[in-house]
């Protein structure tokens, strides 16, 4: 009796990512072997087009839909595939991909693919922030306040955002929050922070660490507040991001939660795997345990010693999102 070829699907955004595509269609043809899979490259048009096609895969029931991409293409298929029983799969072009990274995927073309075809999936958790999910990070603060002011310029490139950095970085004034920890005691605490960031995964990519020990099976976010600092403050905290020792950092609160309320005085940026936007007062964040399936790489054994390379904190940030403003991840 003849095996069901598994069906996959690449979706493919031309624009994005650091790395060229050229020849990615051929090296699909040379990586998979077609007595085991059927597959189809479609390439998005424009910025959203990526869940609408993920969100089609899921509902054909196709086995695999891989974003071919960076961290924003990522984001749109998985949020199309939560709850679904088609697999995420990642072929990394970002400067982040902080997910890829997290699941300890291979970061050439060549090796995402053959992780594919191995085909090892297992079950992950996620995030939702206001409704939005994540699988990464997310979270308000600095970080996001820069990445929208950034989104927002028009501007391109990383002399652009490390000018806009060092410019905003100078002026920012760190905010007042309420933390309410939903699954806690019901306590309120009060707190000025630099940025409070939620993590589902260990990093933002980059191998800049914002919650080293995060793991994407346990049903809880690592949630980070970073307190205000001064003078040498600042450059500590970004080395102990890159050598994954920030919760031993005297400005660093760390604890775990299934769900948190924050409440600030005004609204504001947030972010979610990146991508800023503008919400209220009022953020409710939560984890959702094993909505997502993705491919793994079985063999995997992540090194804890070894600091993360000499990358920006906000790198996850540095390029745009999605068509209309040219993805870079």
């Amino acid at each position: 009796m003849q095996t069901k070829k598994k069906q996959i699907v690449f979706i493919v955004n031309p624009i994005s990512g650091t790395s060229s595509k050229k020849g990615f269609d051929r090296l699909v043809e040379r990586t998979l072997d077609p007595e085991q899979y059927d597959w189809r490259i479609i390439r998005t048009e424009y910025a959203g087009h990526a869940a609408e096609l993920a969100a089609q895969c899921a509902s054909d029931g196709i086995d695999v839909c891989v974003a071919v991409g960076g961290d924003g293409t990522v984001n749109e298929v998985a949020r199309s595939l939560v709850g679904t029983q088609t697999a995420l799969g990642i072929v990394p072009s970002g400067s982040g991909n902080g997910l890829a990274r997290h699941l300890c995927l291979p970061m050439s073309m060549k090796g995402a693919l053959a992780m594919i075809a191995q085909g090892h999936t297992a079950m992950f958790d996620h995030g939702v922030i206001n409704g939005h999910p994540f699988f990464c990070t997310c979270g308000m603060g600095f970080d996001a306040f820069v990445s929208l002011k950034f989104a927002q310029s028009g501007k391109r490139g990383l002399a652009t955002y490390t000018k806009m950095v060092l410019s905003e970085g100078m002026s920012y004034k760190p905010a007042s929050y309420d933390v309410q920890v939903e699954d806690g005691n019901g306590e309120v605490s009060h707190c000025e922070a630099f940025l409070i960031a939620c993590a589902n995964a260990a990093q933002y990519g980059n191998n800049t660490y914002i919650a080293p020990g995060a793991s994407m099976q346990d049903g809880l976010l690592d949630v980070i507040i970073i307190h205000p600092f001064k003078g040498m403050g600042g450059p500590k905290v970004l080395m102990d991001l890159m050598l994954k020792t920030v919760k031993d950092n005297h400005h660093v609160k760390h604890f775990h939660a299934r769900s948190l309320h924050i409440h600030r005085q005004e609204e504001g940026a947030v972010h979610f795997d990146g991508d800023p936007m503008v919400m209220g007062c009022d953020i409710d964040i939560a984890i959702k345990p094993a909505s997502l399936k993705a491919i793994v790489n079985p063999k995997a054994i992540e090194d804890k010693a070894k600091p993360g390379r000499v990358a920006s904190m906000f790198s996850h940030l540095l390029d745009g999102r999605g068509h209309s403003q040219k993805e870079k991840k």
